[in-house]
Protein backbone atom coordinates (compact mmCIF):
# COMPACT_ATOMS: atom_id res chain seq x y z
CA UNK A 1 0.00 0.00 0.00
CA UNK A 2 1.31 3.07 -0.87
CA UNK A 3 0.80 6.62 0.57
CA UNK A 4 -2.00 7.48 -1.46
CA UNK A 5 -3.96 4.33 -0.85
CA UNK A 6 -3.20 4.51 2.55
CA UNK A 7 -4.83 7.61 2.99
CA UNK A 8 -7.78 7.58 1.10
CA UNK A 9 -8.26 4.25 3.07
CA UNK A 10 -7.92 6.35 6.69
CA UNK A 11 -10.12 9.00 5.11
CA UNK A 12 -12.72 6.17 4.67
CA UNK A 13 -12.57 4.77 8.22
CA UNK A 14 -12.70 8.15 9.72
CA UNK A 15 -15.29 9.46 7.09
CA UNK A 16 -13.30 12.87 6.73
CA UNK A 17 -12.38 13.77 3.49
CA UNK A 18 -8.91 12.84 1.93
CA UNK A 19 -7.15 16.22 2.17
CA UNK A 20 -8.08 16.43 6.09
CA UNK A 21 -7.02 12.85 6.34
CA UNK A 22 -3.83 13.95 4.74
CA UNK A 23 -3.39 16.77 7.05
CA UNK A 24 -3.89 15.03 10.09
CA UNK A 25 -1.46 12.09 8.76
CA UNK A 26 1.06 15.66 7.99
CA UNK A 27 0.54 16.91 11.06
CA UNK A 28 0.93 13.32 13.11
CA UNK A 29 4.44 12.44 11.60
CA UNK A 30 6.02 16.04 11.74
CA UNK A 31 5.03 15.73 15.76
CA UNK A 32 7.06 12.38 15.53
CA UNK A 33 9.84 13.72 14.04
CA UNK A 34 10.43 16.66 16.05
CA UNK A 35 9.84 14.36 19.15
CA UNK A 36 12.58 11.82 17.60
CA UNK A 37 15.17 14.69 16.96
CA UNK A 38 14.92 15.16 20.52
CA UNK A 39 15.78 12.09 21.33
CA UNK A 40 12.77 10.94 23.13
CA UNK A 41 10.71 7.57 22.68
CA UNK A 42 7.02 7.51 21.65
CA UNK A 43 4.82 4.40 22.68
CA UNK A 44 1.45 4.29 21.25
CA UNK A 45 -0.46 1.34 23.46
CA UNK A 46 -2.14 -0.13 20.42
CA UNK A 47 0.34 -0.38 17.85
CA UNK A 48 4.10 0.11 19.98
CA UNK A 49 7.02 1.77 20.51
CA UNK A 50 9.66 3.96 18.29
CA UNK A 51 12.64 5.04 20.04
CA UNK A 52 16.16 6.63 18.72
CA UNK A 53 19.15 4.08 19.26
CA UNK A 54 22.87 4.69 18.49
CA UNK A 55 24.89 2.41 16.89
CA UNK A 56 28.43 2.18 17.90
CA UNK A 57 31.16 2.27 15.89
CA UNK A 58 32.73 -0.19 14.07
CA UNK A 59 34.83 -1.87 11.77
CA UNK A 60 33.55 -3.92 8.53
CA UNK A 61 35.35 -5.58 5.18
CA UNK A 62 34.42 -5.52 2.06
CA UNK A 63 34.08 -8.33 0.73
CA UNK A 64 35.11 -7.88 -2.66
CA UNK A 65 38.39 -6.22 -1.49
CA UNK A 66 39.21 -7.43 2.07
CA UNK A 67 40.01 -3.44 2.50
CA UNK A 68 38.62 -3.17 6.10
CA UNK A 69 36.62 0.35 7.16
CA UNK A 70 35.54 1.97 10.11
CA UNK A 71 32.12 2.93 10.13
CA UNK A 72 30.97 5.88 12.39
CA UNK A 73 28.62 5.68 14.83
CA UNK A 74 24.96 7.21 14.26
CA UNK A 75 21.62 7.39 15.36
CA UNK A 76 18.60 4.49 13.84
CA UNK A 77 14.91 4.96 14.74
CA UNK A 78 13.78 1.54 15.77
CA UNK A 79 10.04 0.49 16.37
CA UNK A 80 9.01 -2.51 18.07
CA UNK A 81 5.43 -3.79 18.10
CA UNK A 82 3.11 -5.33 20.71
CA UNK A 83 3.30 -8.91 21.50
CA UNK A 84 -0.87 -9.34 20.16
CA UNK A 85 0.14 -7.28 16.89
CA UNK A 86 2.88 -9.19 16.12
CA UNK A 87 0.20 -12.59 16.74
CA UNK A 88 -2.35 -11.55 14.35
CA UNK A 89 0.49 -10.54 11.55
CA UNK A 90 1.82 -14.04 12.17
CA UNK A 91 -1.59 -16.03 12.12
CA UNK A 92 -2.61 -13.23 9.38
CA UNK A 93 -5.59 -11.94 11.26
CA UNK A 94 -7.47 -8.57 10.09
CA UNK A 95 -8.87 -6.37 13.19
Amino acid sequence: MNNKEFIASLAKRTGYKVSKAQNMMNTLIGAMGDTFIEGDAIQITSLGSFEVKKKMERVITNPATGQRMLVPPKLVLGFKPISSLKDKIKKGEKQ
